[in-house]
């Protein structure tokens, strides 16, 4: 293979083989990768705008069947510290995510196995009730696998009832490799790889918006990255006309502090190299994916800030609330403040937005704040 005429070919948002992705990925320098994927980054979402939002991160749950080794936050059903997030908790979080401007709740959780799909309509319900500004970004296909499973109901129909309860979007949670290789090891409690795309091809058809991600890092091949990629460009591929599909793909390094992999001897082998080149190859094989995130959350604010210029044009959420990659070793913390600046100083412009990636006014106490 020749390396320029399949970078040429990705400069065109053509779609790359899977082979041509791989090469490319293996084979060309990080900086020459990084200017490609700028080039494709302009011609998907020109000019300089990078878009942020402001949310908090509810765990609805810590008690989980799934058995994920990358995480220290779930625990089982009669351990002392399990537990499920009370309405009381949820008003007492969402007065303070609306004081500070933002609207949306990132609601996740454990698959617990006591909790059915009345459990989840009914909390939905009642805090569009009492807040009806609120969007609901919540669970994740692995949660909509298990409901389906468990209420004898299809994928389709799980869906159209949380989305009637008041469920607005739908994450990407839950894939970290799209590779029954990688999941049976590191996740094995969870969906595989179909019935998590499956779930996400109904989810389009229903025009609801959706997002997709990755965790890397830890006992996956460069192989199976790329196939990743591939399985979400073929899903998006299929989307309706007009349908949201994934608005947003993020890709983030496993954090291994205390994990059941790390005491197995695997380590977080991501460094920000690693992460640049991840972001870049993403925009490059993703070409119908108009938006790709920076995780600072996970890498820190200045490899955060490199990667605007090799792919990413969004800078995610300040995050006023996270646990989950946090109990593995993820330090960073910005504000709104903070990650406006961090957008500006690498030569861009903050572009507030919503999850549907519409911008949207800046929030009032935002714009008030010194």
């Amino acid at each position: 293979m020749v390396a320029d005429k399949i970078l040429i070919k990705a400069i065109r948002l053509e779609p790359l083989t899977f082979e041509e992705g791989l090469f490319i990925y293996e084979q060309v320098p990080t900086n020459e990768l990084m200017l490609v994927a700028n080039e494709c980054r302009q011609l998907q979402v020109p000019g300089n705008r990078v878009g942020w939002i402001i949310d908090r991160n509810v765990n609805i749950t810590n008690v989980c069947i799934s058995g994920c080794k990358f995480c220290n936050f779930h625990c089982k059903i009669n351990e002392e510290a399990q537990y499920i997030t009370s309405i009381d908790e949820y008003c007492e979080k969402t007065a303070e995510l609306l004081k500070a401007g933002g609207r949306q709740l990132l609601m996740q959780g454990g698959m617990h196995p006591k909790l059915g799909l009345d459990f989840y309509t009914n909390l939905f319900s009642e805090l569009k009730r009492r807040y009806p500004v609120l969007k609901l970004h919540t669970l994740g296909p692995p949660e909509i696998v298990f409901l389906s499973k468990k209420e004898r109901k299809s994928y389709r129909e799980v869906l159209e009832i949380l989305v009637d309860s008041g469920m607005d979007s739908l994450p990407g949670a839950g894939a970290e490799i799209l590779s029954d290789r990688v999941r049976k090891s590191i996740s094995p409690g969870k969906c595989n790889t179909q019935e998590w795309l499956d779930v996400m091809r109904e989810a389009h058809k229903m025009n609801l918006v959706t997002s997709a991600t990755m965790m890397f890092g830890h006992i996956e091949t460069k192989k199976e990255r790329i196939e990743h990629l591939v399985f979400l460009r073929q899903v998006q591929n299929e989307k309706p006309e007009g349908a949201h599909g994934f608005v947003t793909f993020v890709p983030w390094p496993f954090m291994d502090e205390g994990t059941t992999l790390q005491k197995q001897g695997i380590r977080n082998t991501s460094t920000a190299n690693d992460y640049l080149r991840l972001i870049a190859i993403s925009r490059i094989m993703l070409n119908n994916v108009i938006n790709i995130q920076a995780s600072w959350l996970t890498v820190g604010a200045t490899t955060g800030q490199l990667c605007l210029h090799g792919g990413a044009n969004d800078f995610g959420s300040i995050m006023m609330e996270e646990n989950v990659v946090s109990a593995a070793g993820a330090r960073y913390k910005m504000n709104a403040s903070g990650i406006q600046q961090a957008i500006q100083d690498s030569g861009f412009v903050p572009r507030y937005r919503n999850q549907a990636y519409e911008t949207e006014d800046l929030p009032l106490t935002v714009r008030e704040a010194p």
